[in-house]
């Protein structure tokens, strides 16, 4: 009986370490780089649009796109890695 719980108990340690330790590093390195955006920034957003950063506001981003310089105003959460990313990592 000792050696289930122990066994159940070392399986909840390696399931933290393995799993949701690192998601939650990873959430929180997103959350960094989206506070840190300034204007000039190139990023790429959660669907895929490339753009330059025109405007930061507390909860959004102004972007623009393109030649034709399109303007997108989008959540903060919305924003992906900085940089032009043109292939899936």
């Amino acid at each position: 009986m000792g050696y289930s719980i122990g066994l159940i108990i070392v399986m909840m340690v390696l399931f933290y370490f393995m799993l949701i330790r690192p998601e939650n590093k990873k959430k929180k390195a997103a959350e960094e780089l989206r506070n840190s955006l300034k204007i000039g920034d190139d990023v790429t957003t959660i669907g895929g649009i490339l753009g330059t950063v025109c405007a930061v506001k507390e909860n959004s981003v102004v972007i623009e796109t393109g030649a034709d310089r399109v303007r997108i105003e989008m959540t903060k959460w919305a924003i992906g890695p900085k940089g032009s990313q043109t292939s899936p990592e």
